[in-house]
């Protein structure tokens, strides 16, 4: 096993499948069963999670049998035909759907499909020959599933998270320098915005994945705290997403002075700052960046209260909707630092307690 982690082009779930391959066809050579069928399910059933393969095992059994029972009724009437394969296909798909079978759709088609040309006679003993073979398929990839490199995803993930903050801290500046100067929002910004997005998704699949595993496998009490430290990274990362994204699509209707730009351009630098920091830092002047924020905001606020109300067509500025934006990305990393104090301090008290 400590080789093939040394074999960096070839991924666990790669290598899980080379081995689940050559092991169904080494029972189905001692057997002295053909090979194919097998092979075939042992490909589709290596999942990203061990978990997952015991699922989907167990709906892709019943729907294996489906496709080799109209494989045999269906070539026995029409022999090896083309209306042989349409039929055996359509019947297939359309039973495993009405039955829920969804994730034995694809074994279960192959399966019939793969059936038609080897089918002469003694139809009953080809069934069972077949649907046993597909049982070996299932079997030994649930095995090498779980046994074989059993995935951990959490240095992934606490990569994905890193570079997530990165690009995030990037992306907000950028924004930031396009509102203040009036430029509206450019193809590139939104792009960088879609793919964080569509990366904070990946990563919570992730995340899912590694839950799973644990159903399955031990895991100590560290790892868990480390785990649902990078969860909680992961969750306030998604709500600035959220909050940068009303920028994103904020209308470009703004009147700062050139203080106030100044002003605010520190202040997303700073956040950028903060963000691109592996511990989340907050320096002084941070805090005093975001009081002269809070103060701006609160004036322009109280602006509003002297215009008749009716007259109003938005009840907040823009300037006001991208000061609280600002203020509500500062929240929320003040919220990010504590959490990474708290479980600093508890490593130092870990390490202690280990080594006295």
């Amino acid at each position: 096993m400590e080789f093939l982690k040394k074999i960096q082009f070839v991924g666990g779930r790669i290598a899980k499948t080379g081995i689940a391959v050559f092991l169904t066809a080494l029972v189905c050579e001692l057997l002295n069963w053909p090979a194919t069928f097998a092979v075939i399910t042992a490909i589709v059933t290596i999942e990203p999670t061990a978990a997952n393969s015991i699922k989907k095992a167990f709906i892709r059994f019943p729907a294996s049998a489906i496709g080799a029972l109209f494989a045999v009724i269906i070539a026995s009437t029409f022999g090896d035909h083309p209306i042989t394969y349409a039929l055996v296909a359509l019947l297939t798909i359309i039973t495993c759907h009405k039955l829920h079978l969804g994730a034995g759709i694809l074994v279960a088609t192959l399966t019939g499909i793969a059936m038609i040309p080897t089918i002469h006679d003694h139809y009953v003993a080809t069934f069972f020959i077949r649907l046993g073979t597909t049982t070996i398929g299932l079997i030994v990839s649930t095995l090498v599933n779980l046994w074989i490199l059993p995935p951990k995803y959490s240095k992934t993930i606490t990569t994905k998270i890193h570079n997530l903050y990165f690009k995030t801290g990037n992306l907000l500046e950028k924004r930031g320098s396009e509102v203040l100067q009036n430029h509206s929002l450019h193809r590139d910004t939104k792009l960088i915005f879609n793919d964080i997005l569509r990366d904070i998704e990946s990563t919570d699949t992730l995340c899912e994945y590694q839950k799973e595993e644990w159903k399955l496998h031990r895991s100590s009490r560290e790892e868990l705290r480390y785990f649902h430290y990078e969860y909680k990274k992961l969750n306030l990362l998604r709500q600035i997403l959220f909050h940068i994204g009303n920028l994103i699509y904020l209308p470009v209707q703004y009147s700062f002075s050139e203080e106030e730009k100044d002003r605010i351009l520190h202040a997303t630098q700073s956040l950028k700052g903060i963000m691109h920091h592996p511990s989340f830092h907050i320096p002084e002047q941070h805090f005093t960046l975001m009081k002269d924020l809070l103060e701006e905001f609160w004036d322009d606020h109280e602006g509003l209260h002297t215009k008749p109300f009716q007259s109003m067509k938005h009840h907040f500025s823009c300037e006001t909707v991208m000061l609280y934006e600002l203020l509500s990305i500062h929240d929320l990393l003040e919220e990010l630092s504590e959490i990474h104090v708290l479980e600093a301090q508890h490593q130092t008290v870990l390490e202690k307690t280990l080594h006295p």
